[in-house]
Order: C-alpha cells, then sequence, then structure tokens
C-alpha cells in the first residue's frame, strides 16, 4: 500500500475566491474521488483549524492499493480539474509518498 500525503498553503484570495471558500472546493473535489479511480483505497482532506505561523491550509492523505494506483490517479481526468484548480490558487505544495 502506498500513502500519499500532500499539504499546500493557498493564496489569501484567487480564482474569485477567498481562501477558506478555496479550501472547501478543494475538499469536496478531492473527497468526490473516493470510488471513482481504482485502487484509491480512501482519502481524508483536512482544512488547517489553528492559525500558527508554518501551518499549511490543507492537507490530503491517500491510500492506495500500489504505486501503479497512485499512477492512475495522477492522470484519471477528475482528479486532473482538482489538481488544475489547486495549482490556480495554491502558492506552495509538498508532498510525500511512502509504503506502508
Amino acid at each position: 500500500m502506498v500513502r500519499h500525503v500532500v499539504m499546500w498553503s493557498l493564496a489569501d484570495e484567487a480564482a474569485g475566491g477567498v481562501k477558506q471558500q478555496n479550501a472547501a472546493i478543494i475538499k469536496e473535489g478531492l473527497e468526490a474521488l473516493v470510488g471513482k479511480i481504482e485502487g484509491l483505497i480512501g482519502l481524508e482532506v483536512g482544512i488547517n483549524a489553528l492559525e500558527l505561523a508554518g501551518n499549511y491550509d490543507i492537507v490530503l492523505i491517500a491510500d492506495f492499493q500500489d504505486e501503479a494506483a497512485l499512477e492512475r490517479y495522477q492522470v484519471h481526468p477528475e482528479h486532473v480539474k482538482v489538481a488544475d484548480f489547486i495549482k490556480k490558487v495554491r502558492l506552495e505544495r509538498v508532498a510525500v509518498d511512502y509504503l506502508m
């Protein structure tokens, strides 16, 4: 199993919305992918609740059957739509993928 963890720092305003609105759109879009991509076991999306220095604004934790499933996710049209939106509103992105 592969765990895919991504965190984003979002712009205060972008794509016609403020940070909290955009975070909610990202959360909804990512959560809608469950059941649509073969090998995506499950995912969790969290929006930062504490305004502490250095905190990112949103986190994704997703589990995949294997590396091939993660690769299918990356290019799946529904994921690409969400990723395109994220690119419009993010300032920074960090990620890690590890085997479980």
